[in-house]
């Protein structure tokens, strides 16, 4: 039985619409986060989780409706006003200071003072207990800029848990976690729930939604499409609910023949401090899946690959010996690379999707000046190809949903026309219904005879697409899965390098 007490807080929102201008993004929602349950709020990219979570959390006003703490109707002045009152959110951005470090960021704004001076020993100890708490072994003087992104949203959840929150609500908090870790999340969330907190949660990972929720509430354009007792859905049902179709063929049956010929061979490829001796082949049209732990060694294998790192090894594409310094060599021989990190490396946020469209085939939109009708045209085939949705075509990047981000980034290196691309978890952070719009595209790309690497820390995601799949582990190839014997089962063995124990133990 979930604990309560006189400190625990409730939360609706009543009749609440959001309008931005003339566009109204949120229509009537009523939700309420009870104290000792976990509610969780899905639906697709645009549906209105953000402005809800927003509203909830004053950083947003609603443009009418009430939200209501502990029944009375409240109106928070900002984000800090909510937090005094026991409500904070945990972005799906990280909201860190990157130059500081973990204990300076737990505290920040928050700091315990002695008199004058900061109380450093006080905020020592506590910022190793809430680390503790999490299972969390980071540094307190770690950098955050050097710390991975698994520990920072553990840092970000070891904040909200300092501000005494009564009233959680996570965004997408296991979005760059593992599986393991996500685990270790979930624990604590369970243990907030004994003590009365009131929890919302969002995912893309129905897995997930159905594994922690109590209540769930679905939108879909702004409106409440569903919303009941977390154990009267199954996954499939969350998912029609969100994109109001049937989603339960996920991944694409595939279509045509792999090639016999080898689009690209690899051999004893390394990349200092991260992997060692990395040798596979690739056919033409086949879908080559590459799985481990987080730190395994999977992304910075790959960019050594296409130049990004430095590293050794002979590369041959299309039977011909090829030397990559950069990724622009990489192009030129046809080999790209679809970058994990949509935001920080692969798009100009502040730009428009013309220019990032455009921006890494140039020059073959440049004469004496650039050919902007010749981008425009581009632009216009893409928007179709990869059903990338957008306001306007002078939006910028940063505004579009993650959804059509991915999309964009894929039609950006599609233009390059490689015969070898590199996807590096293609659907992070997307929903459903995009995701298997991408899964559509990754299918179709190969049945053209594109060869594709697809790295994925989702091991669903690596089998659904995959022809075989690689398995790494501490910077090494473990082995190698298909037919049969890609399941979860053998995979996560081999990540975690106990095939072997359980066949010398046979």
């Amino acid at each position: 039985m979930s604990g309560t007490g006189a400190s625990n807080l409730s939360l609706s929102l009543s009749a609440i619409c959001r309008s931005f201008g003339p566009v109204q993004v949120l229509h009537d929602i009523d939700i309420t986060l009870a104290p000792g349950e976990v509610h969780a709020l899905i639906g697709e990219n645009g549906a209105g989780k953000s402005t809800t979570m927003k509203i909830m959390s004053g950083y947003l006003a609603p443009t009418t409706g009430e939200v209501r703490l502990n029944g009375t109707p409240v109106s928070f002045a900002n984000s800090q006003d909510a937090e005094a009152r026991g409500v904070v959110l945990i972005h799906q951005e990280f909201n860190l200071a990157d130059q500081l470090t973990v204990e300076q960021n737990i505290f920040l704004g928050h700091e315990k003072r002695r008199g004058l001076f900061l109380d450093k020993a006080a905020m020592r100890a506590e910022t190793e207990a809430l680390l503790a708490r999490l299972n969390c072994s980071v540094d307190p003087l770690a950098r955050v800029r050097d710390i991975a992104n698994a520990d920072k949203q553990m840092v970000e959840i070891a904040k909200a848990l300092s501000r005494n929150a009564q009233v959680l609500i996570m965004d997408e908090p296991t979005a760059v976690l593992t599986e393991r870790e996500a685990e270790t999340l979930f624990e604590q969330v369970d243990r907030l729930k004994a003590q009365g907190v009131a929890i919302l949660f969002t995912s893309h990972k129905l897995d997930e939604v159905k594994r922690i929720s109590d209540q769930i509430t679905v939108l879909r354009d702004g409106h409440v499409v569903s919303q009941g007792v977390a154990s009267d859905y199954n996954e499939d049902q969350m998912a029609e609910a969100m994109v109001g179709r049937d989603v339960s063929s996920l991944y694409p049956v595939r279509e045509g023949e792999i090639g016999s010929d080898l689009a690209l061979e690899v051999a004893g490829l390394t990349v200092p401090g991260f992997a060692t001796d990395i040798s596979f082949t690739l056919r033409r049209g086949e879908i080559l899946g590459f799985s481990g732990l987080i730190g395994s060694g999977r992304t910075e294998t790959m960019e050594g690959l296409v130049g990004l790192r430095s590293a050794s090894g002979a590369v041959r594409i299309n039977g011909k010996d090829v030397s990559l310094k950069s990724p622009r060599q990489a192009q030129a021989a046809g080999l790209c690379y679809l970058t994990e990190d949509r935001k920080g490396r692969g798009l100009l946020l502040d730009k428009g999707m013309r220019e990032n469209l455009t921006l890494q085939s140039l020059p073959d939109f440049t004469r004496l000046v650039i050919d902007q009708g010749a981008e425009d045209a581009a632009l216009t085939q893409a928007i179709e190809d990869f059903d990338i949705r957008a306001p306007t075509r002078e939006v910028a990047v940063g505004n579009l949903s993650g959804g059509n981000q991915q999309k964009l980034l894929i039609a950006k290196v599609m233009l390059a026309d490689p015969e070898v691309v590199i996807i590096d978890e293609p659907t992070r952070g997307i929903d459903i219904g995009t995701k298997q719009q991408i899964y559509e595209f990754i299918h179709a790309l190969s049945a053209q005879g594109k060869s594709i690497i697809v790295i994925s820390s989702e091991m669903q995601e690596v089998i659904g697409l995959a022809d075989r799949v690689l398995v790494m582990r501490s910077g090494r190839i473990e082995g190698e899965v298909s037919g049969a014997e890609m399941t979860e089962d053998k995979i996560v063995r081999l990540a975690m390098g106990l095939s072997a124990q359980k066949e010398g133990a046979a």
